[in-house]
């Protein structure tokens, strides 16, 4: 079972949205300030339609100087709800883009082990479909409940200033109207978050399956996830549907609450205008008041839904922005290139371990091949020496100093690169922002890329990525060993990195690897044993341990495990 990313508590949830528009408190007063003068100008609209009503009744009197103030009501009204809303669509996106950027800032920082335990489908929920949850509701449901909540407080005031008695009518509708909001709101929240979390599991199993197909299909398990994604998916439509069940009941419900007040206050106007005390215009501009609380209170309590969809995708976001980071501390420089594991052993879960006992030292400069079976733990060991997990047993020094402590020194390049959409130029500068042309350039010929970069239609500066020039595998793998070459670390780690290229795109990147490890310590786990024959050593896992290390002419000699290894590969390829 997955240990998910942390999901904030509605207490500490509300009082992030107060530290996003803390910086902002002079846009939201100003924001409140008009729409709160046009909803003020625009309820003037009733009792002058109501004033009507008795001139026309009694026809004592023109009712032109009224037809011009109900169209400068109309006016003002118009005019100030367009600014307001602006103002607070302004003041949601700015602090959204805030919180959008914590959020990145602290999941690009979080521990890689701590992402890799909660999956990558979680992350990606949150970070697309969480928050353009938010996103719509922002642009949409804050500034329309905004003026319905404005609407509706002054509304039961001019009531109250019309006439008091028109008033009980409509709080006959208020219990229908906050026992509704307190069902709904109790269990859509519940369910929102729940149903967030289930399409979060449904993205993770996409990944699984999708990512590993070929291993999938390899073993005959495609029924196997066919089913894993079809029970996920489900789960998913599940909680959609209850949500729609849940919706259309709170819609009924306040459908009766509408029934309750506008029979209440067309009850009371008959009863009143019968004993003189009131006017028929007074009875009409308080049944025009009560018809107009329709859209402001249905819209508000409407877009509910969404308001309680978006709290529950917010919740997320600031969970992943609360998460803590591990302190760094002072890091030490190590004095050279030169890693050192001692008696590493680590497991994923308690009591089975991955390795066991490791010993291995890697000499600066040194380009060491690791090979083994699947299942070895060679891949493990790779994320180990590279800072993605911590060993459970033993520890790790690059240059005599604890891996944990040491200035950022181990770079990592696997199978699963990924080609950032945006100018090719701007793809390698992730690497190293300061690069010059001639630097990038000079990158790209290391690992023999400029060729087809340069061919591009804009050269380095045409957009690759998603929506751009599509690369193929090997173009892709060779971007990601330029941006090594850029970054320039003393210690690389290749991961299977020339695995999913083909037999002659792994050749060229096979020799574009061997260029870009050229001058630093290397650790290839190898997926070809071409790469190990190349290797200034070899050292061979099996069931998590070291059983043999030399270079690849001494084991071939020894006829050992590696041997072995080697006759296979030697067989499938001849």
């Amino acid at each position: 079972m997955r240990e998910l990313l942390a999901t904030a508590s509605a207490a500490r949830t509300w009082a992030a949205v107060g530290e996003l528009v803390r910086p902002r408190r002079g846009l939201a007063w100003a924001a409140f300030l008009v729409l709160f003068a046009g909803t003020a100008v625009g309820l003037l609209t009733a009792p002058a339609l109501g004033r009507v009503v008795d001139v026309v009744a009694t026809g004592s009197a023109d009712i032109t100087w009224l037809v011009v103030v109900l169209a400068l009501v109309a006016a003002v009204q118009g005019a100030s709800t367009a600014f307001g809303t602006s103002l607070v669509a302004r003041l949601g996106e700015g602090a959204l883009a805030d919180l959008r950027e914590r959020f990145v800032e602290r999941a690009l920082h979080l521990p890689l082990e701590r992402v890799e335990e909660a999956g990558a489908g979680d992350l990606t929920s949150r970070v697309t479909r969480d928050v353009q949850v938010i996103a719509d509701a922002v642009r949409t449901a804050l500034p329309v409940m905004a003026r319905s909540a404005l609407t509706i407080g002054l509304t039961v005031v001019g009531i109250a200033v019309l006439d008091w008695r028109f008033l009980v009518p409509v709080l006959l509708a208020l219990p229908v109207h906050v026992h509704t909001v307190r069902w709904y709101g109790g269990r859509a929240v519940r369910l929102y978050a729940a149903q967030r979390v289930a399409v979060g599991v449904q993205q993770q199993q996409l990944l699984d399956s999708i990512g590993g197909a070929t291993t999938v299909r390899a073993f005959g398990l495609a029924d196997e996830h066919v089913a894993r994604v079809g029970a996920r998916s489900r789960a998913a439509v599940d909680l959609a549907l209850r949500g729609i069940r849940l919706l259309t009941s709170f819609y009924g419900r306040l459908n009766l609450a509408e029934f309750i007040g506008l029979a209440g206050v067309l009850v009371t106007g008959f009863l009143l205008v019968g004993d003189g005390s009131a006017s028929i215009g007074t009875a009409t501009a308080a049944a025009l008041y009560f018809h107009g609380l329709f859209n402001p209170v249905n819209a508000a309590l409407a877009l509910a839904d969404d308001a309680q969809a978006a709290t529950a995708s917010l919740s997320r976001l600031v969970g992943v922005a609360d998460e803590p980071v591990p302190p760094t501390g002072d890091r030490v420089r190590p004095a050279d290139s030169a890693v050192k594991l001692t008696g590493v052993g680590h497991a994923y879960a308690p009591g089975h371990p991955v390795l066991r006992d490791v010993d291995l030292e890697l000499s600066a400069g040194e380009r060491v091949a690791l090979v083994g079976a699947s299942g070895a733990g060679k891949t493990t060991l790779a994320k180990l020496v590279a800072g993605v997990h911590e060993p459970t047993a033993g520890g790790i020094s690059v240059g005599g100093v604890d891996l944990g402590s040491a200035v950022r020194s181990v770079a990592l390049i696997t199978q699963e690169v990924h080609v950032f959409a945006g100018p090719l130029a701007d793809d390698l500068r992730l690497a190293r922002p300061s690069a010059t042309d001639e630097e990038l350039a000079d990158a790209l010929d290391r690992v023999g890329a400029l060729g087809w970069a340069t061919a591009l239609p804009r050269g380095l500066g045409t957009v690759v990525g998603e929506g751009g020039h599509r690369l193929t595998v090997a173009q892709a793998q060779q971007l990601a060993l330029a941006r090594l070459v850029l970054a320039d670390p003393p210690v690389a780690i290749l991961d299977e990195a020339t695995a999913d290229a083909g037999s002659a795109g792994a050749r060229e990147l096979e020799a574009a690897a061997a260029r870009a490890l050229e001058g630093r310590t290397g650790l290839l786990v190898a997926h070809r044993l071409t790469q190990a024959a190349t290797a200034d050593r070899v050292v061979v896992l099996e069931a998590g341990r070291v059983v043999e290390t030399g270079t690849h002419d001494e084991l071939l000699a020894a006829g050992g495990r590696y041997a072995e290894l080697w006759a296979a590969w030697s067989g499938t390829r001849s």
